[in-house]
């Protein structure tokens, strides 16, 4: 990485404003400052705009976390999603056994030390979780939270640590121990009352894992983890709008009852690349079309990238694409405590940011000012 460098752009989308030929100067990864362009000096046709954070990455470009937890998968996802415009990401581990959980932590713990991989944390989608709501989690593997898992999510060398548990699980007491200790606790894969999710969020709970799937339904004498999660608006609530997890409509109805939406891929390794197939847990996932599934027809994460995400919340809501591109950059920058290196462009913040042509492709990317795509 250059200690100094300039960017000339014909637009900027800082993440509240659009403004147009500007100069960002770049200094040890952040942004120094951002001034206008003198009239006649060239410069970089498109628009410049945030980086995505995606904090629920399962895999892509033929890998797979939890079958290979180490730094070359790392890196292997992370330069699949780059393409598409994921700046930051959270290497996400499904239930699996505590020793898999260690080597996963492990191998975030060094690909972080590892230039340009977007690593900003981690994220244990599990094992605390409801088996009438696993997915395709394994039963097998589900349990409560003991010692040696509530030691690993405290560890203080992995960034940000994100735990998607099911509060009929786990006590409201353990969720205060968690978030005391600065874990991210999201409450999803969980078939609890709107009472049970209720006090998670009030112990610290500040998350929903891809809302509306695979969690308690909002009916009219219970609300559930789906009423709990549209009425809190404090929480954040990430969802994959790939135009199978959930409905057009249900997502019109979720974003006009909640601010603190975040897009996230929940992606596999088919992502970036032309894998039709994979193993997940001794089954093989295969993928028709834009839909992953198990033998026996249950969803499999997806084959969603961030990109595509913001271009289908745009088209949704009926909202200009800088508008959607907040929920990839500022929410959950937001989310993680982030706010004020991530999810804008403005003197202090980290030089992560996506270049735009007229037609709305990636044409380049950066991350801490080192451009990593284009």
């Amino acid at each position: 990485m250059n200690d100094q460098q300039t960017i000339k752009v014909a637009s900027l989308f800082d993440g509240d404003k659009i403004s147009y030929r500007k100069i960002i100067r770049i200094k040890n990864g952040c942004i120094d400052s951002i001034d206008s362009l003198a009239e006649n000096e060239e410069c970089l046709f498109g628009m410049l705009v945030p980086g995505f954070i995606d904090i629920q990455v399962n895999g892509g470009g033929g890998f797979l976390f939890n079958q290979s937890p180490d730094v070359e998968t790392l890196i292997g996802i992370a330069s699949a999603h780059q393409k598409f415009g994921t700046t930051g990401w959270l290497p996400t581990l499904v239930t699996d056994n505590i020793e898999k959980m260690q080597q996963a932590a492990d191998a975030v713990s060094d690909a972080r030390r590892v230039k340009n991989t977007g690593i900003l944390g981690i994220h244990f989608e599990g094992p605390h979780l409801s088996i009438a709501k696993k997915g395709v989690h394994s039963a097998e593997l589900i349990r409560g939270l003991g010692e040696r898992e509530k030691q690993l999510f405290m560890r203080q060398d992995l960034g940000k640590v994100v735990v998607t548990l099911a509060p009929e699980n786990v006590s409201p007491e353990l969720i205060a121990e968690l978030v005391n200790a600065g874990v991210l606790v999201c409450l999803g894969h969980s078939n609890a009352d709107f009472e049970t999710a209720q006090r998670a969020l009030d112990a610290g709970a500040s998350g929903f894992t891809h809302l509306f799937n695979a969690m308690s339904q909002f009916t009219s004498r219970e609300p559930g983890m789906v009423g709990a999660a549209l009425l809190d608006k404090k929480s954040y609530a990430g969802i994959i709008l790939d135009g199978i997890h959930v409905h057009p409509d249900s997502a019109k109805l979720a974003f006009s009852q909640k601010k603190n939406i975040m897009l996230v891929t929940d992606a596999m390794p088919p992502v970036g690349c032309k894998q039709t197939s994979f193993e997940f847990f001794g089954q093989q996932v295969q993928r028709e079309g834009n839909k992953l599934t198990d033998r026996n027809g249950s969803l499999a994460g997806s084959v969603l990238d961030m990109n595509t995400a913001v271009n289908n919340l745009a088209k949704i809501l009926d909202i200009e694409k800088t508008e959607a591109i907040n929920y990839a950059s500022k929410m959950p920058a937001q989310f993680l405590g982030l706010q004020k290196k991530y999810g804008k462009i403005k003197v202090h913040f980290k030089a992560s940011m996506l270049l735009f042509d007229d037609k709305g492709s990636i044409v380049s990317s950066w991350i801490n000012g080192d451009r990593i795509f284009g």
